[in-house]
């Protein structure tokens, strides 16, 4: 008797090792479905968030354009911005997993970081705009008739401020970019935390990292494509007299940018 129990526990053994081990594989291809799922959809959001959000590209066409920065001074400013603005909304996101918190606070808090964001991108584009005006009214050209002793004269045009504008031209070449980074410290990845990071956490936090580094690489090439793209582009239109007006152009359409955040919800 005592060996038939003996035989009947070992089959129930195996039986429920069998049954576990199928569970977990189970489970484990449940999981692996559902990050891959969440993987093409933080890069479908990351994506399309970015394309629709002009916030994320049209100041950095606008600078670079009115700057004369180089392709690799665009590249690095653009992708430190992207950064700062991806690695802002990651380590809020971080703290409410680890902390517990629920989502609709984090997603308060992203929402207020927008609002700041947003006033400083028009107020930012506000001064731009009139420095911009000023620096176009110094650059007009004048134009000046020489008279020669013999009778004979000839006009030329100049500028006068091109004299005297080099060291301050230096000092806002310099300040530009860390405003524009601190801008986009201040803007959040809306979507990031209540679609991405909190439903990935769900399953496993190496999960979390995987999709949290996919929305990142997403959003900053898609900025990077989009803002080299177009200023290729914008290298075959004719400027002509606009030229000395290039800042307050830029000013003007960094501070429409702000207004379509802020009242349209871009």
């Amino acid at each position: 008797l005592i060996g038939k129990q003996k035989e009947v526990y070992q089959i129930l053994f195996f039986i429920n090792l069998f049954s576990v081990n199928l569970t977990h594989r189970y489970l484990n291809n449940v999981m692996t479905n559902e990050i891959s799922i969440l993987l093409v959809t933080a890069a479908s959001i990351a994506f399309f968030h970015t394309l629709f959000g002009p916030d994320h590209y049209i100041p950095f066409i606008v600078m670079a354009k009115s700057g004369k920065w180089s392709r690799t001074k665009t590249t690095w400013i653009t992708f430190l911005c992207g950064v700062g603005h991806v690695l802002s909304s990651v380590v809020l996101g971080l703290i409410g997993v680890a902390a517990g918190i629920a989502v609709s606070r984090l997603e308060n808090v992203e929402s207020f970081r927008g609002d700041i964001a947003a006033w400083l991108l028009i107020a930012f584009g506000l001064v731009y705009f009139a420095w911009g005006m000023k620096k176009a009214y110094k650059n007009k050209p004048h134009t000046h008739v020489h008279v020669h002793s013999d009778g004979t004269y000839h006009t030329h045009e100049h500028i006068h401020s091109e004299e005297h504008s080099h060291v301050h031209e230096k000092s806002k070449k310099t300040m530009t970019p860390w405003i524009l980074f601190t801008i986009f410290v201040f803007g959040p990845c809306e979507p990031l935390i209540p679609l991405v990071m909190y439903p990935a956490a769900e399953h496993s936090i190496i999960g979390m990292v995987l999709v949290t580094a996919v929305f990142g690489i997403i959003t900053i090439s898609t900025m990077l494509t989009i803002v080299l793209g177009t200023l290729w582009g914008i290298n075959f239109l004719p400027i002509g007299k606009l030229e000395r007006y290039t800042h307050a152009l830029a000013g003007a359409t960094i501070c429409i940018s702000g207004l379509a955040i802020v009242f349209l919800g871009l």
